[in-house]
C-alpha cells in the first residue's frame, strides 16, 4: 500500500486531474481609474536585499493611474 502512495504522487497524471478541495475564486471586480493622476498611489518596501553600496531595501512607488 505505500508504494501505491509513492507512485500516485509521482504520476504526472493523477497530479493534474487530482479533485480540488478549496472553493473556485469569485469573480474579479475591476478597479476605478482615477481621473487624475498621482492620486492614488501604492509605496512599498523590498527589504533584507544582497548589500550594495551599503544599501540593502528598495523603495517602490506606484502610481495607480
Amino acid at each position: 500500500m505505500r508504494n501505491i502512495g509513492k507512485y500516485i504522487e509521482g504520476y504526472d497524471l493523477c497530479q493534474r486531474i487530482k479533485n480540488r478541495t478549496e472553493k473556485t475564486a469569485g469573480k474579479l471586480k475591476l478597479s476605478e481609474v482615477p481621473e487624475k493622476p498621482w492620486t492614488h498611489l501604492i509605496v512599498d518596501f523590498i527589504t533584507k536585499l544582497p548589500i550594495v553600496a551599503r544599501k540593502d531595501a528598495i523603495l517602490v512607488v506606484y502610481n495607480q493611474l
